[in-house]
């Protein structure tokens, strides 16, 4: 797929975020928004998952261990064809299976509920262990916030993953640098992310998280990566893609208000447009 294509994906993704959140009057936009290209990608591009066929005991996994951003997940489940779009202003509504952490037995396309920080990352590595016993050559993605890497079972999961050379899993570190009590290197900092993850016995990549050929390298090399499991850390900006949204730690689990939404959607279908002109 092109790279116009995918970010004409990705700009659709970032409005069902605004869109969902608004309608829920909750959730988190922050890191879904900074997270979007990402999804895309995965989804679009480098995952064998099929809408028509969610649970294919051959597909290739995804669990979002950092489940507050859900709002991310399901629009580009959405997107991608899992269920309808307008469903997403039911997001956190009572009986919806839009909940605001992701639901595996209630939400179509969802391979693991999670919400508890820290928790996704172990699951990830046991889908990945099973593809092992099960000689299945599927590949297993987890996604983590960085503010997450201070909970003490992702390095649990980092030194089982490693010491198995579990070269079917893939985390995806979001580093947007912020987290729901500000920057994170203030907080709790878990820096050098690299560093650490090498210390694990992981196989380190950088990306921008919102450069899809910065991506595609990427998820490229760490597929012919054999031996040892894989991170890529993806530079990215909280927020992205709504100017008064970005890199502005208050974005973090607030919806935006009737007005704040209307200025978010005509913000990216402007962008939407000048990318129809390419």
């Amino acid at each position: 797929m092109e790279n116009l294509e995918l970010q004409q994906i990705a700009n659709k993704v970032r409005q069902g975020v605004i869109i969902s959140t608004h309608a829920a009057k909750s959730g988190h936009p922050g890191g879904s928004l900074s997270a979007a290209d990402i999804f895309t990608y995965l989804y679009f591009e480098e995952m064998n998952v099929d809408p028509k066929n969610p649970k294919n005991p051959d597909r290739d996994r995804f669990v979002l261990s950092k489940g507050h951003t859900a709002p991310g997940l399901y629009s580009t489940l959405a997107v991608k064809g899992f269920f309808p779009f307008d469903d997403l202003t039911t997001l956190r509504h009572l009986g919806s299976y839009l909940q605001g952490h992701p639901d595996m037995k209630k939400t179509p396309g969802v391979d693991m509920s999670t919400g508890s920080l820290g928790q996704g990352f172990s699951a990830a590595v046991g889908m990945a262990v099973a593809a092992g016993i099960d000689k299945k050559d599927y590949r297993v993605y987890t996604l983590l916030g960085d503010g997450e890497l201070e909970e003490g079972q992702v390095w649990e999961a980092a030194m089982f993953a490693g010491f198995h050379k579990l070269d079917n899993l893939c985390v995806i570190v979001d580093n947007n640098g912020l987290q729901i009590d500000g920057k994170v290197d203030e907080v709790c900092s878990p820096y050098p992310i690299d560093k650490k993850f090498e210390a694990f016995n992981f196989h380190v990549i950088k990306a921008d998280a919102h450069d899809f050929d910065s991506l595609r390298a990427a998820f490229k090399e760490a597929r012919q990566t054999k031996g040892m499991p894989t991170v890529i850390i993806c530079a990215s900006v909280k927020g992205k893609g709504i100017s008064f949204m970005e890199n502005q730690v208050g974005w973090h689990g607030v919806a935006p208000n009737d007005e704040q939404k209307e200025a978010a959607l005509n913000e990216l279908k402007k962008a939407g447009e000048a990318l129809c002109q390419k």
